[in-house]
């Protein structure tokens, strides 16, 4: 009883180191039965399937980039709405700041250069 416990166990290791080397790098022999008629074709060969389709390449389009567009800020000078007066009194004949009052009102110049 003992010895057969012995050999199974030797048996057991043997089978397990074989099934692991076995399957690992050696080549394979398979037996099978198949079933069906092969069906020959006039110039191919046997015709099980027709020819494969064999798709075109995928075109990519990428179109290319818009141009950068530019926003130009406004200006730091006067506008036109903003324009910068001189004040002239026609009583005292007299431009804002050198006369401090005028009696008969003030009245808007456009600034001129010296001439």
């Amino acid at each position: 009883m003992k010895a057969a416990k012995i050999l199974m166990v030797i048996l057991a290791v043997l089978m397990a180191g074989m099934a692991t080397s076995a399957s690992a790098h050696s080549p394979r022999v398979r037996f099978g039965v198949h079933v069906g008629v092969p069906v020959w074709g006039p110039v191919w060969g046997p015709v099980w399937y027709p020819p494969p389709y064999y798709y075109p390449p995928q075109v990519i389009v990428v179109p290319p980039s818009p141009p950068p567009v530019y926003i130009e800020q406004a200006q730091d000078g006067p506008a036109e709405s903003d324009q910068q007066y001189w004040y002239y009194c026609t009583s005292a004949k007299g431009y804002y700041p050198y006369i401090k009052e005028c009696p008969g009102g003030w009245q808007k110049v456009l600034p001129q250069p010296e001439k």
